[in-house]
């Protein structure tokens, strides 16, 4: 990951664009995590295209840690797919669980 943003090789995939603007983030944002986060989980299978997805996590500049999930296209090919922050996940977690039928 840290090869393909050094040659610019990365492509921001629209659903990942949204995402990191509902996070009131930027580029700068997501950069800074991409290139001092860590993965903590072994890669998954995507489902719908049979590639391997990454999440790399790590503290945006304003504090606010944020996971990034991307999957490589080739070697030398980073494709963003999604980004959001441990509070936007727990939020979304306790939505389901408030949903659920006990």
């Amino acid at each position: 990951m840290r090869e393909c943003l050094a040659r610019g090789r990365v492509i921001l995939g629209s659903h990942f664009r949204r995402e990191l603007a509902a996070e009131d983030l930027d580029l700068v944002d997501a950069w800074q995590v991409l290139r001092s986060g860590n993965i903590y989980a072994e890669p998954e299978p995507d489902i719908k295209t049979g590639e391997w997805k990454y999440r790399v996590e790590g503290y945006e500049p304003g504090g606010k840690w944020l996971a990034i999930v991307f999957s490589f296209k080739s070697a030398d090919v980073a494709f963003l797919i999604t980004t959001f922050s441990l509070e936007a996940k727990r939020r979304k977690d306790e939505g389901h669980e408030k949903g659920r039928v006990q």
